[in-house]
């Protein structure tokens, strides 16, 4: 790719292999990573469609992970919440070029800031969901509207499986399949709005293969050994990555 350097690039996948590990540890996090350490050298739209074909991929193992049959049985049960989630990432990615990037850096950093502080505290992040129904609506509505502006619509859907008490193996698969979905109307969002061209596909189809490779690392960790240790080692990342995008959007 013509605007971006040998450095770059390396730098990227590099980013890329890690959040590819710690998601196939934690089952989460990896845009996060990707966005927070791509704004420093990256612009954000060149960012975002670099993360959109390894949030494709990587979904795609996880999800399937344990079979096609949890996989649709998931797909049924947290229907509603896929449906706003997917509904509102298509609107919102028409505005990707209109978001100023101070904004852009702060309304991404302070809330993955707060979230992974909370959870490292150990303070139980669970809303008292007395309409599951209207709960799923509302968070996947609030998910898709950030995610396509910024290819991240996890947080939403972590406090709401917290808050039903679903189990590891449950989360991880319906993480993966939200984030699946999400992630092919993404690709397909962005083919329209121009974010997703032929250099840039090149560039995220490059980094989604190292993604995968520091997918599988993870997971035979996460098969292995105490997944709650290191759930919070990725919340300690998170808290840095969060940390660095409000510095840089201050500093823009």
């Amino acid at each position: 790719m013509a605007q971006l350097s040998p450095a770059a690039f390396w730098a990227a996948m590099g980013i890329t292999l890690l959040a590819g590990f710690v998601k196939g540890v934690a089952g989460f996090a990896m845009p996060l990573i990707m966005m927070s350490a791509f704004s420093a050298f990256l612009s954000p739209q060149l960012a975002l469609a670099g993360l959109i074909l390894p949030t494709l991929v990587t979904n795609l193992s996880q999800a399937f992970r344990q079979g096609a049959a949890p996989a649709l049985a998931t797909m049924k049960t947290y229907r509603r919440f896929l449906m706003a989630t997917l509904v509102f990432i298509a609107i919102s990615s028409t505005f990707v070029d209109d978001i100023p990037k101070t904004a852009f850096l702060f309304g991404l950093g302070l809330p993955v800031t707060l979230f992974a502080l909370a959870q490292l505290a150990g303070l139980r992040l669970a809303m008292k969901l007395e309409h599951r129904a209207l709960a799923e609506w509302v968070l996947g509505a609030i998910g898709g509207l950030y995610g396509g502006v910024s290819g991240i619509w996890g947080p939403p859907l972590i406090i709401y499986l917290l808050s039903i008490g679903a189990g590891k193996h449950e989360t991880v698969r319906v993480q993966g399949v939200v984030f699946l979905l999400g992630a092919c109307v993404l690709a397909l969002a962005h083919l329209h709005t121009g974010v997703l061209n032929r250099d840039t596909l090149a560039f995220s189809a490059a980094l989604s293969v190292v993604a995968q490779v520091g997918q599988v690392g993870g997971n035979r960790i996460q098969d292995r050994m105490d997944q709650a240790l290191f759930r919070r080692w990725t919340q300690a990342l998170l808290i840095l990555t969060g940390l660095n995008l409000i510095r840089q959007a201050f500093a823009t």
